[in-house]
């Protein structure tokens, strides 16, 4: 099991998902980041935020891989992250994603790659997530 936060664990900031990209990013520099999660590094959730901000993956690397604490990264990226981060709408987009007719037919389908398909209290693809890295059983 890969010791990531769950994309519902909130940032200082208020941004969900934010701590868990950080740890991805971590540990995509140290060479630690399983092979099966770099296929959809900075990309999903991960590139959804970046897409909600309005900044690119790299920036946000770049503010990990220079930063010697955590302090330091919460630093670089109030200055990188300008104005309102609008973090409710930004919530609303990770507890929600999955849920519409159009995702519901891909989450399905994990479900059912998963051996969860009667899980109905799998209802987003955070919860896939949790599920998945057996946060949730």
């Amino acid at each position: 099991m890969l010791d990531l936060p769950s994309p519902y664990e909130a940032h200082s900031n208020g941004l969900l998902h934010l701590p868990r990209f950080i740890a991805k990013i971590k540990k995509f520099l140290d060479g630690d980041l399983p092979e099966s999660y770099q296929r959809n590094f900075t990309k999903g959730f991960d590139g959804f935020l970046c897409l909600h901000l309005g900044v690119d993956a790299n920036d946000i690397i770049e503010c990990v891989k220079t930063s010697k604490s955590d302090h330091e990264i919460n630093i670089k990226l109030d200055s990188l992250f300008s104005g309102d981060l609008k973090a409710s709408t930004w919530n609303r987009k990770v507890v929600q994603m999955g849920m519409s007719d159009l995702a519901r037919e891909k989450l399905n389908e994990v479900k059912k790659n998963l051996n969860a398909k009667d899980r109905d209290d799998l209802l987003s693809f955070a919860d896939i997530i949790d599920f998945d890295e057996e946060k949730i059983t």
